[in-house]
């Protein structure tokens, strides 16, 4: 029931989404759903990775610009746009193979430590090798369009929230929750759990990879090492943890209120809306450590109380 449920809304938000362009014109608002999708495919492939399996990656920027990288290099070289997305974030999923893999080895905090040292790696050879912006020339800029755009990043972003809700609803997904909630525990239960952390990481990587894609597709101009700033690292871990760790409605509802409460401050505050927004993450970790889907889920309980209590009366 639960499961039919959960469809029942993806289909219908799909189609939601589908039609609004239909409804709003205005560039400005379709560029806003568009990273509210971009948001949603980064947030929800590290919440596989972090909120399901419980691998903290401080690294996902690397995975996330070099998905961008190779899709803008080989787009613009003349390949359609969805090979070059496929292969782009195929090359994420190669890098968290060769790099991403021995950081899995690492323990404790020295798993977050070495994500984050690829990830700054990664930004700083890609701006000592690609120094220069890279800018559409001519010919793409005339074949330009917003709306192309806009239902390529629902497609991946519906394509990453359904990818996730299979594979944690399988059997996969209850050993990577296992292994999330006691390692050691769930490899004597026979879990193979270096071989499960693989695979989360590869899957996560390759999601990840293709939001890189729509990124680099998006953007007119850009230096190459935007995309592996290290803001795409802690962007995703963000606003997974806004909205709450290990859900799947979690982080489409933390990059909603990311991007909705950065547009607001950004357009009140300027440039103080950085601390401000800073300063409220902290409030909801203080006091919702669940994430705004806590707040959700106290709500039905107490309801569920007082209907009970409505019974016995």
């Amino acid at each position: 029931m639960m499961r039919r449920r959960a469809w029942i809304t993806f289909c219908l938000a799909a189609l939601c989404f589908g039609f609004l362009p239909a409804l709003i014109r205005s560039e400005y608002f379709l560029n806003l759903f568009l990273m509210f999708f971009l948001y949603v495919t980064v947030a929800q492939s590290w919440n596989l990775l972090g909120g399901f399996t419980g691998q903290i990656s401080l690294g996902h920027s690397a995975f996330f610009g070099t998905g961008a990288l190779i899709t803008r290099l080989i787009w613009t070289a003349g390949v359609p746009i969805v090979p070059a997305l496929i292969a782009g974030s195929l090359s994420s999923v190669v890098l968290a193979l060769l790099v991403g893999v021995p950081c899995l080895r690492m323990r404790s905090a020295y798993f977050p430590i070495g994500t984050l040292a690829l990830a700054m790696i990664a930004q700083i050879t890609v701006a000592n090798l690609f120094p220069l912006p890279g800018s559409l020339s001519r010919g793409y800029l005339t074949g330009y369009s917003m709306l192309s755009r806009y239902y390529l990043a629902l497609l991946v972003a519906m394509l990453t929230v359904a990818v996730v809700y299979w594979i944690v609803r399988s059997r996969t997904g209850l050993a990577l929750v296992g292994i999330r909630d006691d390692e050691a525990a769930a490899e004597a239960m026979g879990v193979r759990t270096f071989k499960h952390k693989v695979f989360a990481l590869m899957v996560s990587s390759w999601l990840v990879g293709l939001g890189g894609g729509i990124f680099a597709y998006h953007q007119v101009s850009y230096y190459y090492s935007a995309p592996f700033e290290l803001s795409w690292s802690f962007l995703p871990t963000l606003t997974t943890f806004i909205g709450g760790l290990g859900t799947i409605a979690g982080p489409i509802l933390g990059a909603a209120c990311f991007l909705g409460l950065s547009e607001i401050f950004a357009i009140s505050l300027g440039e103080v809306h950085l601390v401000v927004f800073a300063f409220t993450f902290i409030l909801v970790v203080l006091f919702v450590p669940g994430g705004l889907m806590s707040i959700s889920t106290k709500i039905r309980s107490l309801t569920a109380r007082i209907a009970r209590r409505a019974t016995r009366v």
